[in-house]
C-alpha cells in the first residue's frame, strides 16, 4: 500500500470551482476531480463550463456545472444549494474567477474599477461566506484563493487588478483567522505569469504598451517561460488536500522565480 495516497484522496469530498471553464480554474477542476473529489464547474459561461463537466464524467469522475456569475451576490446562495443538493454538501472552495483587462489608471473608469474589484474581490469574499456553514460541517474545510504576483510587483495598466489581488491576499490572512476555530483552512496560490486565453487575450491585444509591458514581464522570469495551468491546479491541489493539513493563511507563489528576480 502507497503511505501517501491517503495524503491525495479527496473521495467523498466535493468542490467549487468558479472560473472553472477555462485556463487555470479549468485545470484545477480536472486535477481535483483526478484525485477523486466531485467537482461543481462555475462559470458564468455555460458551454465552457459544461465541457469541462462533461470531460470530468466522461474521464469516470463527479462533476456538475453551475452556472455563476461571481459579480451577482443573489447568485452565490442559489450556487452553493445547487451544489450541496447535488453533490450532498462542500468541502472545498476555490476562487478562481477573476477579470483583469489592461487599462491605464487615467483611462481606468469607474465602470471598469468596480467590476474590477466586484469579481476579484467582493465576489471572492461573499461566495466564502455563503458557504461557510458547509465547509464548517465538512470538519475539513479548505478555501483556496487565487491571487496574483500582481499583489507584491505591479507591472503597470493594472492598478485595479493589482489592487484587488492585494487584498485578496489580506482576505485570505484575515479569513485564516476567522476561519480556523470553525476548522476551515484559508490558504492562497499566487501565480506569476501564466498562459491562458484571458492572459494572451489581456497581455497580447491591440494595445501596443499592453505588449511592450508583456515583454517586459517575461524577460524577468529567471525560468525564461510563463506557466501553465496545470502547474498552479497541482498546487491548488496540494493546499486542497491533507498534504497541506497544517497550512492556513499561506501564500504559495508559482511564478518561475519572478518576485526574487
Amino acid at each position: 500500500m502507497n503511505p501517501n495516497a491517503d495524503l491525495l484522496n479527496l473521495r467523498e469530498k466535493v468542490a467549487l470551482v468558479t472560473g472553472g471553464g477555462m485556463g487555470i480554474g479549468e485545470a484545477i477542476a480536472l486535477r481535483l476531480a483526478g484525485a477523486g473529489a466531485a467537482v461543481a464547474v462555475g462559470d458564468v459561461n455555460a458551454s465552457a463550463g459544461n465541457a469541462v463537466a462533461r470531460r470530468i464524467v466522461e474521464e469516470g469522475g463527479r462533476a456538475m456545472f453551475v452556472q455563476m456569475d461571481v459579480a451577482d451576490l443573489a447568485q452565490h446562495r442559489s450556487a452553493v444549494d445547487a451544489v450541496t443538493h447535488g453533490f450532498g454538501g462542500l468541502d472545498l472552495l476555490v476562487n478562481n474567477a477573476g477579470v483583469f483587462p489592461f487599462s491605464p489608471a487615467v483611462d481606468t473608469t469607474p465602470e471598469l474599477w468596480d467590476r474590477v474589484l466586484s469579481i476579484n474581490l467582493r465576489g471572492a469574499f461573499f461566495l466564502t461566506t455563503a458557504a461557510a456553514r458547509y465547509l464548517r460541517s465538512s470538519g475539513t474545510g479548505a478555501v483556496v484563493n487565487v491571487a496574483s504576483v500582481d499583489a507584491f510587483r505591479p507591472t503597470g495598466g493594472h492598478a485595479h487588478n493589482d489592487a484587488s489581488k492585494a487584498a485578496l491576499v489580506m482576505l485570505t490572512r484575515s479569513l485564516a483567522v476567522e476561519f480556523a476555530p470553525l476548522k476551515i483552512r484559508v490558504n492562497a496560490v499566487v501565480p506569476g505569469g501564466i498562459d491562458t486565453p484571458g492572459a494572451r487575450s489581456a497581455m497580447g491585444g491591440s494595445v501596443p504598451l499592453a505588449s511592450n509591458l508583456a515583454e517586459a514581464f517575461l524577460q524577468r522570469i529567471p525560468m525564461h517561460r510563463m506557466g501553465t495551468p496545470d502547474e498552479i491546479a497541482r498546487v491548488a491541489l496540494f493546499l486542497a488536500t491533507p498534504l497541506s493539513a497544517y497550512m492556513t493563511g499561506a501564500l504559495v507563489v508559482v511564478d518561475g522565480g519572478y518576485l526574487v528576480a
